[in-house]
């Protein structure tokens, strides 16, 4: 089973949005599953304290690397990646959603304060993943994106699997536009070629909107899509040599 494990000074955010629809229908039939280890516990001295002052004066708090590994070490990773959430970390995208799926779960490990001791970062091996370039007040927001994101591609979870391979970033493009009854709505209409039942034609409408709707939004995306090479078919007119 895919299991996902958050470490977190607040457990009683989750599950959160991964206890409502198909995410908690796919935990009911154990595709998946969601624990969550209190960073709390493992505190140090009466308060159970779990950061102090940075080193070098400034502002804030920093995580305790003895707390931090404390909480890391009673977890069994079982060959699970250790991935600590932090807006300096690689951005999180699709790849890496499909790259985490293959496996066989999740440990997250939730910031909070001004950030977590470096020593421990290097010394559990820890992966560094940002959700965006903007800061939250701690990991637990993107931890469930990440998660949501992931648990979604597991075999099972979704209804209609076909359409995960139809979305935006499944192939190099942002999703195409989308339309659906009545035919006409506030004086705008449905294309024409959606409803004309030519599927070569419907195909290559919707590939040519998530080329103008990239190009437009994600100019970024367009440009590596545009150098990527695309699979030629081979000739098949008559040839003599």
């Amino acid at each position: 089973m895919f299991t996902t494990t958050i470490i977190t000074l607040v457990p009683e955010a989750f599950p959160g949005p991964l206890g409502a629809s198909i995410l908690q229908r796919g935990r009911e039939n154990g595709l998946w599953d969601l624990e969550t280890v209190n960073l709390r516990g493992f505190g140090v001295g009466k308060h159970r304290n779990v950061d102090d002052t940075p080193a070098g004066g400034g502002a804030g708090m920093v995580i305790r690397p003895d707390v931090a590994a404390a909480a890391i070490d009673s977890i069994d990773r079982g060959g699970r990646p250790l991935v600590y959430l932090s807006p300096r970390g690689k951005p999180f995208n699709q790849q890496k959603a499909r790259d985490w799926a293959a496996g066989p779960g999740l440990v997250l490990f939730c910031g909070r304060f001004e950030g977590l001791d470096e020593r421990v970062i290097e010394a559990r091996g820890m992966e560094e993943v940002s959700l965006g370039d903007f800061v939250l007040a701690g990991g637990e927001v993107a931890a469930m994106a990440m998660v949501e994101a992931v648990v979604r591609l597991l075999p099972g979870v979704a209804g209609n699997e076909a359409s995960l391979t139809d979305e935006s970033f499944e192939q190099g493009l942002l999703e195409h536009a989308h339309y659906t009854v009545p035919r006409e709505w506030d004086g705008r209409s449905t294309p024409d070629v959606l409803l004309s039942g030519d599927h070569r034609r419907i195909e290559e409408w919707r590939r040519n909107s998530a080329k103008t709707l990239t190009k437009q939004r994600r100019p970024d995306l367009y440009a590596a899509y545009s150098e990527t090479p695309k699979f030629q078919p081979p000739e098949t007119g008559d040839e003599h040599d």
